[in-house]
């Protein structure tokens, strides 16, 4: 298992930008592919995309993020790719009901954001167990899912 405990940079920093297209040339990059909520745990194993087994071991002040380089050398170099996180759209019908939303949502510690009156929530798993936790606030028809 290559064990991968630092952040060398981004591949956004020149220096290290050059040295990743010389590697690409040779398909010496490997990539990580990790979900949003996974980039908090700084301890966990992966798999590359050419099936090398990896553990990540990070300080905790280091966060990992889309992009970061774990590991280059002569040799190769290992990306993290994070994927497109997916959101949940909720529009509640009136203040009472958006309060009610936004209750919930906090007591639940939904990750979230807000587009114009609707509340977007951070899928962590799939969307029906969101709405589930809705259903009273979804049949009541105090608010509406507008993308599932």
């Amino acid at each position: 298992m290559l064990v991968l405990n630092d952040i060398i940079g981004s591949v956004n920093d020149d220096e290290i930008a050059e040295k990743l297209h010389h590697l690409g040339h040779h398909d010496r990059i490997e990539f990580i592919r990790m979900n949003v909520a996974d980039t908090a745990r700084s301890r966990q194993k992966v798999t590359t995309d050419k099936g090398t087994p990896c553990g990540i071991a990070l300080s905790r002040d280091k966060r990992l993020y889309n992009g970061a380089v774990l590991l280059m050398d002569e040799q190769r170099a290992v990306v993290l790719r994070v994927n497109e996180e997916e959101w949940l759209r909720l529009s509640p019908v009136s203040t009472d009901a958006a309060l009610e939303l936004g209750y919930n949502a906090g007591n639940l510690h939904w990750r979230i954001r807000f587009d114009g009156p609707d509340l977007l929530v951070a899928l962590e798993g799939p969307a029906q167990r969101y709405i589930d936790r809705l259903s009273g606030l979804i049949d009541a028809n105090r608010v509406t899912v507008v993308q599932p």
